[in-house]
């Protein structure tokens, strides 16, 4: 009966051993480390390739077209009929031009040739300098890109690369 006593008794002691002690604070955020980061949704991009592709119709036109999440990932990648494949490598590379840059390719090509000192922004294999690359925003913030080749002329891929806007939920080719 003693045993079962002082067994009782030291049951609280017990209990106390295994509270674990608090965690001594860092004096940092956990946003310090970690942050969140908007992007394009799959069901986005096949709605943007969809509006895409209905203004490449209106201009009798078929096209390939690249859109790329805001970390440069592939999120599609489509190639209509007829469409000669280098297009689809060169949709890649115009949305990731966009992208990295933050600047509708058009406009970065004129700017670059305009000026000496980015001239030779077209050397660097990973960017392509041609129209038809544009950034994708959300809120003041890129979440993609697109690229679209084939459409016939620089002007016709500028166009229908800015043509990627989902405008009723706020995604849009402009800042």
């Amino acid at each position: 009966m003693k045993t079962l006593h002082l067994l009782l008794l030291l049951i609280p002691f017990f209990g106390i051993a295994q509270t674990k002690e608090k965690p001594k604070e860092l004096g940092i955020s956990t946003n310090t480390y970690i942050h969140s980061v908007d992007n394009l949704t799959l069901s986005a991009s096949f709605e943007i390739v969809k509006r895409v592709n209905e203004s490449a119709r209106l201009l009798n036109k078929k096209v390939a077209i690249a859109i790329l999440d805001a970390s440069g990932t592939i999120v599609l990648l489509t190639r209509d009929d007829g469409v000669g494949p280098h297009n689809a490598d060169a949709a890649k590379r115009k949305a990731f031009t966009a992208l990295s840059t933050k600047t509708a390719t058009l406009l970065l090509l004129r700017n670059a040739a305009a000026n000496d000192d980015t001239k030779n922004l077209n050397t660097l294999p990973e960017l392509l300098l041609l129209s038809g690359g544009s950034p994708i925003w959300y809120k003041g913030t890129i979440v993609g890109s697109i690229g679209v080749a084939g459409g016939g002329s620089p002007e016709n891929d500028d166009f229908l690369a800015k043509s990627a806007t989902i405008q009723e939920f706020g995604i849009t080719t402009s800042k």
